[in-house]
């Protein structure tokens, strides 16, 4: 991870309530979007259930974006996404304790197959 603030870094392990500024797929116009975050193994994620997602969209087209951190720290950070599509990266992430929420929410396959999902790079 990048040089960050402790508190930046504390808040990461801990937070999972987020607002992301992407960039606007067809607009290109700003995009603040509230998003749940996970922090698995020292990385940080950002998926959601099965489904198309402008946010998702947004970064995909234009990977460079703000995470907000609003919880116990209000920290922005620039960031970049990098989608994960590799189907057992998926696996791993989405069977992580950190994602059980979503398992209640769709089967595995539907999970990994279907979920918009991003690793999140910290500049």
């Amino acid at each position: 991870m990048p040089d960050i603030s402790d508190a930046a870094r504390r808040a990461l392990s801990s937070d999972k309530t987020i607002d992301i500024t992407t960039t606007g797929k067809q607009t290109g116009q700003p995009r603040k979007t509230e998003i749940w975050f996970m922090y698995i193994e020292g990385r940080v994620f950002i998926t959601g259930t099965p489904g198309q997602r402008d946010w998702y969209a947004n970064l995909v087209s234009n990977p460079d974006f703000t995470f907000h951190l609003k919880e116990s720290a209000k920290i922005d950070l620039t960031a970049r996404a990098t989608p994960v599509t590799e189907p057992e990266e998926r696996r791993r992430v989405m069977s992580a304790p950190e994602t059980e929420w979503y398992r209640g929410q769709a089967t595995m396959d539907q999970l990994i197959t279907g979920s918009p999902m991003i690793e999140v790079h910290f500049d």
